[in-house]
């Protein structure tokens, strides 16, 4: 499962905010701020939203002796806010 800091820095690679990516993942806003803050483990098909959502968007998470993430390609948009 990806974590909030894999969601916190997906967020800046791509330039969104976090109701852009709320929007896009079918989540609220509220679930994100709370991930990133790591004051929720989240449930598991929450995760698997954002996380399909952002492999959308062009991130691949990895997950080795330090979970991260990197970028498959550039944003093609301007910042979302």
């Amino acid at each position: 499962m990806i974590t909030g800091e894999q969601i916190r820095m997906s967020r800046a690679g791509l330039r969104l905010s976090v109701r852009a990516l709320a929007k896009i993942a079918g989540v609220s806003a509220m679930t994100i701020t709370r991930l990133e803050n790591e004051r929720s483990g989240g449930y598991a098909e929450t995760l698997r939203k954002i996380q399909k959502a952002l492999e959308a968007e062009g991130i691949e998470f990895l997950d080795g002796d330090a979970p991260g993430i990197r970028l498959r390609r550039a944003p093609k948009r301007k910042p979302r806010r």
